[in-house]
C-alpha cells in the first residue's frame, strides 16, 4: 500500500480546501490546514486520489495571488509517495515517476523529482535555476507553478510554537536541530514564532526528542502534529505526554487506515 501526503498552497479558504479534499473520497485519511502558512496537507491512500486532488487544485487555485509563510512553488507544491506495510521504496519511486509523467502530460505542469537521488530542499533551492524540471515544461505553469513529486519513507511533520522567543533564537534552534534525521525552519507567524520540523527518522528522533531539545533552550507554548504519525512512534512516547505533544491514538496512520477499511499490504 502507498500513502501520499499532498501539500496544496491554500489553508485559509476552508470551503475551497474542503471541495478539493472531497474529490479524494474515502482515500482521504487526514486533512490539516494552516492559515499562517496558507497551506493544507492531505494524507491519502493509493495513486488515484493524489491525481484527483491535483486536478481539482490546479483548476481552483492560482499561485499568483498566494501569500503565506511556507516556501512553495506550486499550487500543488509537494506530492510524496510513501511505502507502507512492507512495500519497498522502489514501489514509491515507480508511483512518483508515473505521477510526474501524468501531471506533465495531462496538466502541462512541470515536475521535479526527489527521493533517493536528491532531497526536497535541494530541489526547492535550485528549481528553475541549476535544477530543471525532470518532466514537463521548462518554465512554471502560469497559475499552477510546479510540483515536487517524491518517494520517501514515513516522516513526521511537527511544529513547535515558542513562548517569549525572538526569531534569532528560533533560527539558531532550527540550525542546531538540523541533522540527517531532522529538517528544521523557523518562521515568524504574526506575534508568534514557530520552529517547523520534518522528523525524517521518527523512530530515532521523534516528537518527544524534538520537544525536549527545544524546551531545553526556551519555553514551548504548544506543539502541533501535522497529519498523522506511525503507531510505532506513538508507542515510543509515554502516554502521559501525548496531550502535551499533540499526539493521540486515533491520529496514527494505522488507526486511520483501519477506520477507513483499508488493509496494509
Amino acid at each position: 500500500m502507498l500513502e501520499s501526503v499532498v501539500n496544496i498552497s491554500e489553508g485559509r479558504r476552508h470551503d475551497l480546501v474542503g471541495a478539493i479534499a472531497a474529490v479524494a473520497g474515502t482515500a482521504l485519511l487526514d486533512l490539516h490546514s494552516d492559515a499562517d502558512h496558507n497551506r493544507s496537507v492531505l494524507t491519502l491512500v493509493g495513486e488515484e486520489a493524489p491525481r484527483a486532488v491535483t486536478v481539482e487544485a490546479v483548476a481552483r487555485l492560482d499561485l499568483r495571488d498566494h501569500q503565506g509563510a511556507h516556501p512553495r512553488f506550486g499550487v500543488v507544491d509537494v506530492v510524496p509517495f510513501v511505502p507502507l506495510g512492507g512495500l519497498g521504496i522502489e514501489a514509491a519511486v515507480a508511483a512518483r515517476d508515473a505521477f510526474a509523467r501524468w501531471a506533465a502530460l495531462t496538466l502541462d505542469v512541470p515536475c521535479f523529482l526527489y527521493g533517493p537521488e536528491r532531497s526536497l530542499p535541494a530541489v526547492r533551492s535550485g528549481s528553475f535555476g541549476p535544477v530543471l524540471p525532470d518532466v514537463g515544461p521548462s518554465a512554471p505553469h502560469p497559475t499552477a507553478g510546479a510540483i515536487a513529486v517524491g518517494a520517501r519513507p514515513v516522516l513526521v511533520a511537527y511544529n513547535l510554537w515558542l513562548l517569549d522567543a525572538d526569531l534569532g533564537i528560533a533560527r539558531e534552534l532550527a540550525r542546531r536541530l538540523r541533522s540527517p534525521h531532522v529538517r528544521a525552519l523557523a518562521f515568524p507567524l504574526g506575534d508568534h514564532i514557530q520552529v517547523s520540523l520534518n522528523l525524517i527518522a521518527p523512530d530515532e528522533f521523534g516528537p518527544a526528542h524534538a520537544y525536549d531539545a527545544v524546551a531545553a533552550v526556551c519555553a514551548v507554548d504548544r506543539a502541533e502534529l501535522v497529519g498523522l504519525i506511525p503507531a510505532s512512534v506513538l508507542r515510543s512516547v509515554p502516554a502521559h505526554r501525548w496531550t502535551e505533544l499533540d499526539l493521540a491514538a486515533d491520529r496514527t496512520i494505522e488507526a486511520r487506515l483501519e477506520r477507513g477499511g483499508w488493509r496494509q499490504a
